[in-house]
C-alpha cells in the first residue's frame, strides 16, 4: 500500500469516529509511530484537514479547531484518491484540455488541477510532466467562442430558455431562434447542442461555433425526455439526425478488415467476416453527408453493396474528384 492510500485510510479511521488513539491508529495502519507523525502532518499541511491531538487523553481526531469562527470554517476535502485514481483524473483533465481550446473549462478545473498535484506528492511525477508525457491529437476542430458556449452551459444546467442568431451554412443565412436547451454534444472536435427549437417546434442539432450571438431568457425551458431526444437524434449515423432510417452494407477488404473490425460506426451496426477474411458492415443512417465521408476515406478498400442511391451518390462523388485531376500531368 503507497502512502497515498494510507493518508486515505487514517483520514477514514479519523472520520469514522469521534476520536482514537494512538496505539489504535499504530494497529489499523501497521505502521511506526514516526511514520504516523509523518502522515498527520502531511494531512494538516498539505491537504489542509484540522486533525487535532488531545494531549490528556492521548487521541486524535478530525473537528474544527476552538475559536474558530463560521467564515474561517475549513473544509474537508470532498473526494479522496489513490494514485492510480489521481493519474487516471489528470489524463482526463487532459483530454478535456484537448476538447476545450478556448481554455473556457480549463480555468475552472484549474484548482482542482493544483489539488491533485499537491495529492501526487513531490516523491512522484508532478501534474504538469505528467500532462507532457499524454498527448491527445484532435484535428478539424472548430472553436467555440467561450462566452457562448457558458452562456449555453448555464441555460441547460439552469433550464433556462436561450435566444440565438444562429448561421445556416447549408442556406448559407442567419436566423433568430428561440432553444430549449436539452444536452450538449460533443462529436468529432465540435460542440452541438440539441435542444427544442421553439421557432421550427421541434428537436433540432445546432453546432456552437455557429452561434452568432445568444442571451438567456427568463422563461423556463421546454422539458424533453431524453429518451425523446436521443430516439429523434441518436439513431442515424454520426451528427445527422433525421426520421427515415435506412440501413447501409459495406463490404471492406481483407487488409482493411483488421483495422475496421474492431471500430464502432454506429451503436448498432451488425458485422460479420466473410470466407475471403472480408468485412461485411451493415449500420443505420438518416442522413448520408457523414457516412459518405467515412466511406470515401478508405478509397479502394470498401464497396457499398447497398442501397444502390447510396453507391451511386458515392459513385458521383468520387467521379467529381476525379474530374479535379483530369488533364493534369504528376510531377512525380
Amino acid at each position: 500500500m503507497n502512502q497515498l492510500d494510507r493518508l486515505y485510510q487514517l483520514e477514514r479511521l479519523l472520520l469514522s469516529r469521534r476520536s482514537l488513539g494512538r496505539d489504535t491508529l499504530l494497529r489499523e495502519l501497521e505502521i511506526s509511530y514516526a511514520t504516523l507523525k509523518r502522515y498527520l502532518a502531511v494531512l494538516r499541511d498539505r491537504m489542509n484537514v484540522p486533525v487535532l491531538y488531545d494531549r490528556f487523553s492521548n487521541t486524535y481526531a478530525i473537528r474544527q479547531p476552538a475559536g474558530k469562527g463560521p467564515s474561517e470554517r475549513q473544509e474537508l476535502p470532498g473526494v479522496w484518491f489513490n494514485q492510480q485514481e489521481i493519474i487516471a483524473l489528470l489524463t482526463m483533465y487532459q483530454l478535456i484540455a484537448s476538447l476545450d481550446a478556448a481554455g473556457m473549462l480549463q480555468r475552472h478545473l484549474q484548482p482542482i488541477l493544483q489539488r491533485l498535484n499537491t495529492m501526487l506528492g513531490s516523491t512522484h511525477m508532478q501534474a504538469q510532466e505528467l500532462q507532457r508525457r499524454v498527448r491527445i491529437i484532435g484535428a478539424a476542430r472548430r472553436e467555440v467562442p467561450s462566452r457562448f458556449f457558458e452562456l449555453v452551459g448555464l441555460a441547460l444546467t439552469q433550464r433556462h430558455r436561450l435566444q440565438v442568431t444562429y448561421f445556416t451554412r447549408s442556406r448559407n443565412e442567419e436566423s433568430t431562434r428561440t432553444l430549449s436547451p436539452q444536452r450538449l454534444v460533443h462529436h468529432r472536435n465540435t460542440w452541438y447542442l440539441d435542444a427544442w427549437c421553439h421557432t421550427s417546434k421541434g428537436l433540432k442539432r445546432f453546432a456552437l461555433d455557429a452561434i452568432r450571438a445568444a442571451h438567456i431568457l427568463d422563461r423556463p425551458a421546454k422539458e424533453v425526455a431524453l429518451s425523446s431526444v436521443e430516439k429523434t437524434l441518436d439513431e442515424g449515423y454520426g451528427i445527422y439526425a433525421g426520421t427515415k432510417l435506412r440501413w447501409a452494407t459495406l463490404v471492406f477488404t481483407p487488409q482493411s478488415a483488421i483495422w475496421v473490425a474492431p471500430e464502432q460506426w454506429h451503436p448498432d451496426q451488425k458485422s460479420r467476416t466473410l470466407p475471403d477474411g472480408s468485412l461485411e458492415l451493415k449500420l443505420p443512417y438518416t442522413h448520408d453527408a457523414e457516412l459518405l465521408m467515412d466511406i470515401q476515406r478508405h478509397g479502394a478498400d470498401v464497396r457499398v453493396v447497398s442501397p444502390v442511391t447510396l453507391r451511386d451518390k458515392l459513385l458521383v462523388g468520387l467521379k467529381q474528384a476525379v474530374s479535379q485531376y483530369a488533364g493534369r500531368k504528376s510531377s512525380a
